[in-house]
């Protein structure tokens, strides 16, 4: 399995990017996905997590802004990020556990400037 991950970049306060996260390779079906991102001299944290049910639960700081749709057609997952904040800046990473195995991208710096 490979996480292949885009769409980040560099916005101003108040703006929005959506990252994308395609997925190749044996997908079960019964897998939980996610977002973490990781800020310089910090540790990573989860900003989504999507249950194999469809689920999606979001840490306090980013409810409300960020959306987390799937297209399970495509392998692709997103992360729609909007009235983004100067502490949102961060590498993020998508995530993939299936039974027995844990997959990361390879990470996409978003950067947001107040």
């Amino acid at each position: 399995v490979q996480l292949v991950e885009s769409g980040g970049g560099s916005v101003q306060a108040g703006g929005s990017l959506r990252l994308s996260c395609a997925a190749s390779g044996n997908i079960f079906r019964i897998n939980v996905m996610g977002w973490y991102r990781q800020a310089p001299g910090k540790q990573r944290e989860l900003v989504a997590i999507m249950s194999s049910g469809g689920s999606i639960n979001y840490v306090e700081s980013v409810k409300g802004r960020f959306t987390f749709p799937r297209d399970n057609a495509k392998n692709t997952a997103y992360l729609q990020m909007n009235s983004l904040k100067p502490e949102d800046t961060a590498v993020y990473y998508c995530n993939l556990k299936t039974i027995g195995n844990t997959y990361w991208g390879q990470g996409t710096q978003v950067t947001v400037s107040s």
